[in-house]
């Protein structure tokens, strides 16, 4: 089968103004910067970022990439924790960055759903909150619960420890967090790997991502 492994300038160009694009990493955990790092390079405009905090642009984290914020890339962002990222505050004090909170596991479960084929499910989490503005609320078994939707994105970016050529993926401890959940849940994804081996190199009960999920790999310079 043919090789998905390609170069980074071309894989970022699949990314469009307007994309939904999903984030993966914890902080800066997991985070593809190799990837991260070429977007902000592009004159973008309008890009919605789905993560599970803003760290991966926070300008005090190593690898960081600030300029996705500064430099308007990224307008709207849907994470579970806004975090200590200052420019994320101040872009929403301005009026410039506009944002959701999502608790964090509804947001896993929102993005797991979306990979399982399932319009999405009722939770408790929300209840009685903010959260469940403009969603539909049931009682189930004398218990209320609102009703959360699959949530899909139009290209993830993901990061893992060791691929095969074919993008089945093998990640390194907590790295692991929201990137296959990302992975499933994406029309595009491009996942960046630290080693790239070739098919059979990796035991099949090792991998944690197939790469049936997997557009195209591309090699970490970021490790």
């Amino acid at each position: 089968m043919e090789s998905k492994v390609i170069d980074v300038k071309t894989a970022i160009d699949k990314v469009k103004s307007g994309d939904t694009v999903l984030v993966g990493g914890f902080g800066g955990s997991g985070a593809a910067f190799t990837l991260l790092h070429e977007l902000e390079k592009r004159d973008l405009t309008n890009l919605t970022s789905v993560s599970e905090d803003g760290g991966y642009a926070n300008a005090k984290l190593k690898n960081a990439c600030p300029g996705l914020l500064d430099k308007g890339i990224i307008t709207h962002i849907k994470v579970s924790f806004l975090g200590s990222n200052a420019t994320v505050h101040s872009n929403i004090n301005k009026g410039t960055l506009t944002y959701e909170l999502i608790p964090q596991g509804t947001l896993a479960e929102r993005l797991r759903a979306a990979g399982s084929g399932i319009a999405g499910f009722y939770t408790p989490t929300g209840v009685g909150t903010v959260v469940e503005e403009g969603k539909e609320r049931r009682t189930i078994d004398g218990k209320e619960y609102i009703f959360e939707k699959a949530f899909h994105g139009d290209i993830a970016l993901v990061k893992c420890f060791r691929a095969d050529t074919m993008g089945n993926a093998v990640f390194k401890y907590s790295a692991m967090n929201f990137n296959p959940l990302m992975a499933m849940a994406a029309k595009m994804v491009i996942l960046e790997a630290e080693e790239i081996v070739e098919p059979g190199e990796i035991e099949a009960d090792q991998v944690q991502l197939p790469g049936v999920f997997v557009d195209h790999v591309v090699q970490s310079m970021e490790v």
